[in-house]
């Protein structure tokens, strides 16, 4: 269905269960997330081993390192920090932004979503790279209140 439609990604949320078809040229890709059970108990014990170092998490990757208000994404989409690929960022590090200034676009369907400052401040830090997907909710910047 979706490579005979125009629409090229479709997120579905509910509760736990999430599932997600996104069209990627002429291939098709589906990722579907169901709460986990609880696994079992192994039944014989795991044979000793040399403590690692944990292996960092998305999320814990994703943790603002900055001090201040987060802006968070208000829908599911492509972030991207210019009108177009040749024009300036709207903000960068450092910039003071004012109450209703544009901070970034998020693509979604096909519709250019302008995602304005809440609120003045300082632009403490920028959470996402040019054209990276971001999912609803995720930390997009860090903004010292003024």
């Amino acid at each position: 269905m979706i490579s005979d439609s125009d629409v090229d990604e479709v997120s579905i949320e509910e509760g736990d269960f999430k599932i997600k078809v996104k069209k990627t040229g002429t291939v098709e890709q589906i990722t579907y997330t169901q709460p986990a059970a609880a696994p079992a108990a192994p039944a014989q014990p795991a044979p000793p081993q040399a403590p690692a170092q944990p292996a960092p998490t998305a999320e814990s990757a994703s943790k603002p390192t900055a001090s201040g208000e987060t802006v968070k994404s208000p829908i599911v989409g492509t972030y991207y920090q210019a009108a177009s690929p040749d024009s300036d960022p709207f903000v960068k590090v450092g910039d003071t932004v004012q109450k209703g200034q544009t901070l970034c676009i998020i693509e979604a369907m096909k519709i250019m979503n302008e995602i304005e400052a809440e609120f003045g401040g300082t632009l403490k830090e920028i959470l996402v790279t040019d054209g990276t997907p971001v999912e609803f909710d995720q930390p997009l910047f860090i903004i010292e209140k003024s």
